[in-house]
C-alpha cells in the first residue's frame, strides 16, 4: 500500500524583502535549527479537461528535497491527506497504484503533464526545548511553466511561505498567521502552486447557490443530490488508500444520498430512485464491516487504557490486548479487503454510472416544481412523525435486546429526519438549524448506544475464545460490566435528548 500522511499547513504570498527572522518567538518554540536549502522540480498531472483540479486533488512528480517521489494530494476535513510512491523508472507514467486511487475522478481520460513548477526551497524546522520538530516553514521562491496555452508557454515567478505542523497542534499555525503577518506576510491568494499557476484554467469550485422557500423544490434536492455525489467520489481515494475517515465518510455520503432519494420520494420517479437506494445500500454494507470493526477496536483499546491508567490494573488479566488486537486485526483486514474488492467491481462503477446519469438528469414528477418551503417542509414533518413513531416502539420493548434493537431502528430515522432537515437551513435560517442539530443529539445518543451494545456481544464472544484456549477471561466480564453502564447512561441520554427535540418551539418552524 502506498505510503500516507496528513498535511495541516497555511499558504502566505510574500515580499522579495520579507523575512522570516522571528519564528522563534511562537509558543512552544525553543530554537530554530539551521536553514536548510533545496531544489524541488515538479511535474504536474491531470487529464485534458482538469479533472483531477476540479476535484481538489493534485498529482506531481517531484524530484529533490526530503520526500522526492509520486505524491497525490487528496481533500480532507481540517487537512490533506498525501499518498506517495517512489519516483519510478518513468518520468511521464503515473504509477498504476495512484490512477486507480483516482480513477473515479479520471474515469477513463489519460493523465498528462500540465505544469512544470520549479521552487528553491529554505526550509526552517521549529524546535521545542528537547529538540522535536514542532513545524515547518518553508521560504518557496517559485517558477511555474504551463504549457499548452495560447503563445509561447512564458514562466511566472513568485514567493511563498508555507507553515506545516509536525508536532505541534493547531494553536501553533494561529499564533504563526500573527507572527508572519507582521513580517508583510499575506493569506496566500490561491490555495495551492498549481492553482496559482493554471491562473484562469483553474476549474472554479461550485458557488452556493441560495435559494428561497419560493424557489421550486427540484433547485434543492437537485444541489442535495449532486453535493452529495461529488462527496462520495472524493472519498473513494481516502478509501482506497486504507484511510478509516475515508470509508466513514464515504458511508456518510451514501446514507444521505440513499436518505434524499427516501425523503424525496413523491418528487422523484420511483422506478428511476428505487433500484438506487438498493445499490446504495450495498455499497454501504461492503464498506460498513471494515469501520465497525475499526470503532470497536479503539473501543476496547480505550476502556483497557482507562482500568491500567485510571487506578485499576489490577483487573487487566491474561494477554488482553493481545487477543483483541490479533482477532480485530484479522477481522479488519478481512472486512477492508472486502471494501476494496467493492470499489474495483463492475457493480460499484455502473452504480456511479446510474447515479451520474440521476443528477445530470432527474426524473421529476410533477411535484417537484411546487414551491421548496411548501413540499421539503412536508417532508421532513413526515419524516419527523417516522422517527416518533420509532422512538414509540422502542418504549413498549419488553426486553433489552427487543429494546436495544428498535432503539437501532429509531437513531436511523433520527439520521434520516436530521439529513433531511439540513437541506433547508440556508431557507429557514436559525429555526431549521435548532432542529437539525436537536435531532443529531437524538442520534448521536443513539449511535453510542448501539456502539456499546455490539460491544456487549464482542466482548461475550471474545470471553469464549479466551476461554477455549486457556486464557482468563476476567477482564472480558469487567469490561462488559462497563458497557452494560454506558448503555444505561446512553439511554438516559437519549431520553434528555428528545425531550428536547420534542419541543413544540423546536419543530414549530415545519407548521
Amino acid at each position: 500500500m502506498p505510503a500516507a500522511q496528513r498535511e495541516v499547513e497555511d499558504k502566505y504570498d510574500v515580499a522579495e524583502d520579507a523575512r522570516p527572522d522571528t519564528l522563534d518567538q511562537l509558543p512552544g518554540v525553543a530554537s530554530v535549527a539551521a536553514p536548510a536549502e533545496h531544489l524541488l522540480e515538479a511535474t504536474y498531472f491531470d487529464t485534458d479537461d482538469l479533472a483531477l483540479a476540479a476535484a481538489g486533488i493534485t498529482l506531481r512528480r517531484r524530484t529533490g528535497g526530503e520526500d522526492a517521489g509520486w505524491h497525490l494530494k487528496l481533500p480532507a476535513k481540517g487537512a490533506r491527506t498525501e499518498i506517495r510512491e517512489p519516483l519510478g523508472r518513468s518520468a511521464n507514467t503515473v504509477p498504476a497504484s495512484l490512477r486507480e486511487m483516482v480513477h473515479v475522478v479520471t474515469r477513463s481520460g489519460p493523465l498528462e503533464p500540465i505544469a512544470s513548477i520549479r521552487n528553491r526551497r529554505t526550509v526552517y524546522r521549529l524546535l521545542d526545548a528537547t529538540g522535536i520538530v514542532l513545524a515547518e516553514l518553508a521560504d518557496d521562491r517559485v517558477t511555474a511553466v504551463v504549457p499548452g496555452t495560447p503563445g509561447p508557454a512564458a514562466p511566472k515567478s513568485w514567493r511563498e511561505w508555507e507553515i506545516e505542523l509536525v508536532h505541534a497542534g493547531p494553536d501553533l499555525l494561529q499564533a504563526a498567521a500573527d507572527l508572519l503577518g507582521d513580517a508583510g506576510a499575506t493569506p496566500a491568494a490561491a490555495p495551492s502552486k498549481l492553482a496559482r499557476a493554471l491562473g484562469q484554467r483553474m476549474p472554479r469550485r461550485r458557488a452556493d447557490v441560495q435559494h428561497d422557500p419560493g424557489d421550486p423544490a427540484a433547485t434543492v434536492v437537485h444541489a442535495r443530490l449532486r453535493d452529495q455525489l461529488t462527496a462520495l467520489r472524493a472519498q473513494d481515494p481516502l478509501v482506497r488508500a486504507g484511510l478509516p475517515e475515508g470509508v466513514h465518510e464515504m458511508r456518510v455520503a451514501i446514507r444521505r444520498l440513499r436518505d434524499a432519494l427516501a425523503t424525496y420520494r413523491p418528487l422523484l420517479q420511483r422506478e428511476s430512485t428505487e433500484p438506487l437506494r438498493e445499490e446504495l445500500k450495498w455499497l454501504a454494507n461492503e464498506l460498513g464491516a471494515a469501520r465497525d470493526v475499526e470503532v470497536q477496536r479503539r473501543r476496547l483499546e480505550a476502556r483497557v487504557a482507562g482500568l491500567t491508567t485510571g487506578g485499576a490494573a489490577e483487573l487487566v488479566r491474561g494477554p488482553l490486548l493481545a487477543r483483541v488486537e490479533e482477532d480485530l486485526a484479522r477481522q479488519f483486514e478481512s472486512a477492508r479487503s472486502r471494501s476494496v474488492d467493492a470499489l474495483e467491481s463492475d457493480r460499484y462503477h455502473a452504480l456511479l454510472d446510474s447515479l451520474g446519469r440521476l443528477v445530470d438528469a432527474p426524473p421529476w414528477t410533477e411535484r417537484a416544481g411546487e414551491p421548496a418551503g411548501d413540499v421539503l417542509r412536508g417532508r421532513v414533518r413526515h419524516d419527523w412523525k417516522r422517527l416518533k413513531s420509532r422512538v414509540e416502539d422502542a418504549h413498549t420493548a419488553v426486553d433489552a435486546v427487543a429494546r436495544a434493537t428498535r432503539l437501532h431502528e429509531a437513531r436511523k430515522a433520527a439520521k434520516r429526519t436530521r439529513y433531511a432537515g439540513e437541506p433547508l437551513v440556508p431557507l429557514y435560517g436559525k429555526d431549521a438549524k435548532r432542529f437539525v442539530k436537536a435531532v443529531k443529539r437524538v442520534q448521536s445518543a443513539l449511535g453510542d448506544h448501539h456502539d456499546a451494545f455490539v460491544a456487549q456481544a464482542l466482548l461475550r464472544d471474545l470471553a469464549d475464545r479466551a476461554a477455549e484456549a486457556g486464557d482468563n477471561a476476567f477482564t472480558f466480564g469487567v469490561l462488559h460490566a462497563e458497557e452494560a453502564a454506558d448503555l444505561t447512561a446512553c439511554e438516559q441520554r437519549f431520553e434528555v435528548a428528545w425531550a428536547k427535540a420534542s419541543r413544540r418551539k423546536v419543530r414549530r418552524w415545519l407548521a
